[in-house]
């Protein structure tokens, strides 16, 4: 008997109609790697995550069922699957590779502020994490190119599977080893 699927992200021109119909100001992109970060960084699953992830009290909670909504329950239930079933809410495949590449750049930003939020100063990293966090740092200040070759596609896949791993790194050393380490106590 294998283990049910993990929920799938809603589509990345949902989350954009639903961040404008919001005002948010941040790309669909940018919104999943801060809810990310914040869950990779110890963050509560909750309704009213929208607050929580931009600091704004004032965000309404999303409503069940909502693209939001269902971009928390498919990213909560991604990062916490066992077969590492976990995708980042990027531009479509056959978008430019400027487009796509600046939507992880928008990811990786998304993801150490809402990383930030959630573990605080000083959070307990191990050393593949801390240079995984590095490493996203210098994704997130990194400026898309114009046009590219199929190299540059290449590497492309490349970066999106390491900022992958790099979440579900930080998220266990943050939020699954604190859930634990409760256990033990």
């Amino acid at each position: 008997m294998s283990a049910q699927p993990s929920p799938v992200l809603p589509d990345v021109d949902d989350i954009e109609e639903a961040v404008r119909a919001q005002g948010l100001g941040v790309g669909a992109c940018e919104l999943h790697g801060a809810l990310c970060g914040w869950l990779a960084g110890g963050g509560a699953d909750s309704p009213r995550w929208l607050a929580q992830v931009l600091a704004d009290d004032s965000l309404p909670a999303p409503g069940a069922g909502s693209p939001l909504d269902r971009l928390r329950t498919a990213s909560v239930a991604q990062m916490e699957d066992r077969e590492f079933d976990f995708d980042l809410l990027m531009p479509d495949a056959d978008a430019s590779l400027e487009v796509r590449s600046s939507g992880l750049f928008d990811w990786c930003r998304g993801f150490l502020g809402g990383f930030g939020l959630a573990a605080g100063a000083k959070p307990p990293l191990s050393e593949e994490s801390l240079e995984a966090l590095t490493d996203l740092a210098k994704l997130a200040a990194a400026s898309p190119q114009e046009d590219g070759d199929e190299d540059d596609e290449a590497a492309l896949a490349e970066i999106e599977e390491f900022v992958r791993v790099a979440a579900l790194l930080l998220h266990g050393d943050c939020a699954m080893a604190a859930r634990h380490r409760r256990q033990l106590h």
